[in-house]
């Protein structure tokens, strides 16, 4: 007997100013990404984007045919929707790995944007359309809990093996849910997903917290030469080193 029904649909109704508001929020985001000299972060976050996008239209739409749109262009609108919540998602799961100062500030601006950027648009409309897409998940989620076991087994048998810079396993899985999670609320309190408990459970579990003990690795390997603001982690230390000295 099943207890979760891992073969379904996940249905989202949107209209088309829901996009062009997104739009205008993401670029004031990145921008401030730049005044605050993230640029590390800032690169992170449109490698999330295209990501986002090779995997939803490449793989979802065109190759798997799992993925439909109805009233908009196919690309543009995925191309959108991917850059959206990867720009927003892997910001959070950045700043939340290098345990950033503004981390809270950041999430707190995303997740009051998705709760009220729904009804901004629905009251203050300024394009007309109603957009329907459809995706199911039956085909790929035992691949992506593969991704998942696979990444944390490698996290696991790090640790078991360094005696120092252990990996946060707890804090991984903590910030891997959480960001999907708080994707998939905003959906549901505005009535642009339906109600549905497999959708919320199985994929807070598995889409986005498949990628964090990979994106941990990432962080510990570039983290070791620049600093968020490109600048030369050694550089930096011997700045340091010299003012002490003087």
């Amino acid at each position: 007997m099943k207890i979760l029904e891992t073969d379904f649909s996940v249905k989202r109704t949107l209209n088309s100013s829901y996009i062009i508001y997104d739009t205008i929020f993401l670029v004031l985001l990145l921008v401030l990404l730049i005044v605050q000299k993230k640029y590390v972060t800032l690169l992170f976050c449109l490698f999330g984007a295209i990501l986002y996008t090779v995997v939803d239209y490449g793989i979802f739409y065109a190759w798997l045919h799992t993925r439909s749109v109805q009233g908009a262009n196919p690309f543009w609108f995925l191309l959108w929707l991917s850059s959206s919540y990867g720009i927003t998602n892997f910001l959070v799961i950045w700043l939340g790995v290098k345990k950033d100062k503004n981390l809270k500030e950041y999430a707190l601006i995303i997740i009051i944007w998705w709760i009220c950027c729904p009804m901004i648009s629905a009251t203050t409309p300024i394009a007309n359309g109603t957009i329907n897409i459809e995706r199911k998940v039956g085909q790929y989620h035992g691949f992506m809990a593969a991704m998942l076991v696979i990444g944390y087994l490698a996290v696991l048998i790090y640790n078991m093996f360094t005696k120092k810079d252990k990996l946060p396993v707890l804090r991984m899985l903590i910030i891997g849910i959480l960001v999907q999670f708080g994707w998939e609320f905003s959906l549901l309190v505005n009535g642009i997903r339906p109600f549905k408990f497999e959708p919320i459970m199985i994929n807070s579990l598995i889409e986005t917290n498949l990628g964090i003990p990979y994106i941990y690795f990432i962080y510990k390997g570039i983290s070791k030469y620049v600093n968020d603001d490109f600048s030369k982690v050694n550089k930096v230390k011997e700045e340091k080193n010299q003012t002490i000295t003087i």
